[in-house]
């Protein structure tokens, strides 16, 4: 049965050094112009729930078409990256996807390694759940950013095999072509010439279908964005009026991305006891919460290769423009 060896990053010094880097984002970020917030801090417990339920909305079609493919090539990806002793999946969410892959050819993976990476207990905890039922596998999570947990992942000891990266859900939209390309060269830093990165991308497509995925008419989507101003007022003493912003979605054509933002909707004063930080904000005035990129298939394939990794395979799923793109370490 699969199991949770307790090897996990929840410590409490990991909490503390969370806390300290919540902190010192909020003190930077929201002295921005325009102030901003990561996108990483919409996972606690009550961000993750809700980007599950965004995942099942009609109009968020992401996760629909990338369990498609999922299902559709799940037995070549796996026939692709051969032998195969260990997975990590980097933002873990539901472990539904993990899953899926899995059973596509469940007796070439055994025995097999599974890393859970995911900031957010909830996830890790429903990823646990959700893979509790595969035979022959062993379960590590680790509560971490990406880097810190493929490092903790690699770094042990691993039977005799390749071992395949799961960055799945466009995660990689939600960094800048820069931080895309940084995060990208130090995946594969991390991995040897036999290993394999499976990544999800989401594709250029209509405005109005874009705006629709992240300005959902049940308002989830924007309770989603919201939460992060929950958060700091929880976490850290914060005084921001939930009824004073206003969730918008923006299509930015050129930079090939949508942006979403959280817009005062008056004049008013903000306190964060735990950052000492004392603000005003202007009627109209937006903090920018989330880039995420859409793409075309052959620029994911040539930001993958300038990052040192050769193409295998690409599948993409029409109906929805999404793209599973696997890469080598060669």
């Amino acid at each position: 049965m699969a199991r949770n060896t307790g090897r996990t990053t929840q410590t409490l010094d990991r909490d503390a050094a969370s806390v300290a880097q919540l902190v010192g984002d909020v003190q930077y970020y929201l002295a921005q112009k325009p102030r901003q917030l990561p996108s990483r801090y919409f996972y606690d417990e009550l961000g993750s729930a809700l980007f599950e339920a965004i995942c099942r909305l009609p109009w968020y079609r992401i996760t629909r078409a990338e369990m498609r493919l999922l299902a559709a090539h799940g037995r070549d990806i796996l026939d692709r990256v051969q032998p195969l002793s260990t997975i990590v999946e980097l933002g873990s969410g539901s472990g539904d996807k993990l899953r899926m892959l899995i059973d596509a050819d469940r007796t070439r993976l055994s025995p097999l390694d599974v890393h859970l990476v995911d900031v957010s207990r909830g996830a890790l905890d429903q990823s646990l759940r959700t893979l509790a039922a595969v035979d022959d596998i062993n379960v590590i999570s680790h509560q971490s950013a990406y880097e810190t947990g493929l490092r903790d992942a690699v770094r042990g000891p691993h039977a005799d095999g390749a071992t395949l990266v799961l960055f799945l859900g466009s995660n990689i939209g939600n960094f800048d072509p820069p931080g895309a390309a940084a995060f990208l060269r130090t995946l594969r830093g991390n991995l040897c010439k036999r290993d394999a990165l499976l990544l999800g991308a989401d594709l250029v497509k209509p405005r109005r279908d874009l705006l629709l995925a992240y300005d959902d008419p049940l308002g989830v989507t924007a309770a989603f964005n919201r939460n992060l101003l929950v958060r700091i007022n929880r976490e850290l003493g914060g005084t921001f009026d939930l009824d004073a912003f206003a969730h918008r979605a923006r299509w930015n054509a050129r930079e090939s991305r949508v942006e979403m933002h959280l817009v005062a909707r008056s004049a008013q004063r903000v306190r964060i006891e735990a950052a000492q930080l004392d603000f005003r904000m202007t009627r109209g005035e937006p903090i920018w919460t989330e880039s995420s990129y859409k793409y075309r298939p052959e620029d994911v394939v040539a930001m993958l290769e300038t990052a040192g990794f050769r193409l295998v395979s690409q599948w993409i799923d029409d109906a929805d423009a999404f793209a599973l793109t696997l890469v080598s370490a060669e």
